[in-house]
């Protein structure tokens, strides 16, 4: 029996109603915490931001009596939130795989059948990866401030989230790591290999300051605050390095550079085969 098109219309519309955002949304997040690999880079994100604040403060603590007055200058806040360094190579990867390993299976056909509007399946994804970055980031960025000063207290110099900078600081330490991982998001979207997505993403956070060390003294100067890492991590120190951007402004900076991998792989997704 032949179908109508007004009947095929109608069945797609049920077929819309039926799916909803908020129930693609719902099963991007079961994809997601169903991963071994979500657990896997979330355990190493937060165990190891708090191992390295506990060894980075306690040594500072260890070393303190013997030290010179003027090597116990220093931002004390950034102690703590040294291991996020360490957190953003496990989130990036995280935001890779939470797209990649899909096509990599083969199972993103079975998700634009399901859902054709493939622009709209990235966005489920990118929603659900940066909600759950944005909570794992600042849970783990506060309990290593915590701990880190709890440790450095013992010798009085502890700070507080009173004192000014400090709650931006840490509160943006974990926007950082959902950036992070958001744009490995954009970067595994674009690519679609794992492989190709995290050579991709660590040759952007490193190699790019590599390359720019080569050049002349003046133009490096200039252009080695606008790397992705040197500019989003100013959102996490109290003090301001003259010449650097500001913290807003240098994680606006780092923002583009997810925004653009994001961007590029939403123009694409329609065009190339799954």
């Amino acid at each position: 029996m032949t179908v109508s098109a007004p009947a095929q219309a109608n069945v797609a519309a049920i077929e819309a109603r039926t799916v909803g955002f908020a129930n693609l949304v719902t099963s991007e997040w079961t994809k997601l915490r169903t991963l071994r690999s979500t657990y896997i880079t979330a355990l190493i994100a937060a165990l190891g931001t708090v191992a390295i604040a506990v060894l980075v403060c306690a040594r500072y603590v260890q070393e303190y009596a013997t030290m010179a007055p003027g090597d116990r200058q220093g931002d004390l806040t950034n102690f703590s939130l040294t291991g996020v360094y360490l957190a953003q190579v496990a989130l990036g990867a995280l935001g890779v795989l939470a797209v990649s390993g899909e096509y990599g299976t083969g199972m993103i056909r079975a998700t634009f059948i399901a859902v054709p509007q493939r622009r709209v399946v990235l966005a489920a994804k990118g929603i659900v990866l940066v909600a759950a970055t944005v909570v794992l980031g600042e849970l783990t960025s506060f309990a290593a401030f915590g701990i880190g000063q709890a440790i450095l207290s013992g010798k009085h110099i502890g700070m507080s989230l009173g004192d000014p900078g400090v709650l931006r600081a840490v509160a943006g330490a974990g926007l950082y790591l959902s950036a992070t991982a958001l744009l490995g998001f954009g970067l595994g979207a674009l690519i679609r290999h794992t492989a190709g997505a995290l050579s991709a993403f660590f040759g952007l956070l490193y190699a790019s300051t590599a390359l720019i060390d080569v050049l002349p003294t003046s133009w490096r100067n200039d252009m080695i605050n606008y790397t992705p890492v040197n500019a989003g991590s100013q959102i996490m120190s109290v003090t301001h390095t003259p010449g650097a951007l500001g913290a807003w402004s240098g994680f606006g900076v780092f923002l583009c550079y997810a925004g653009a991998a994001v961007t590029a792989a939403v123009i694409v997704v329609d065009r190339r085969d799954a």
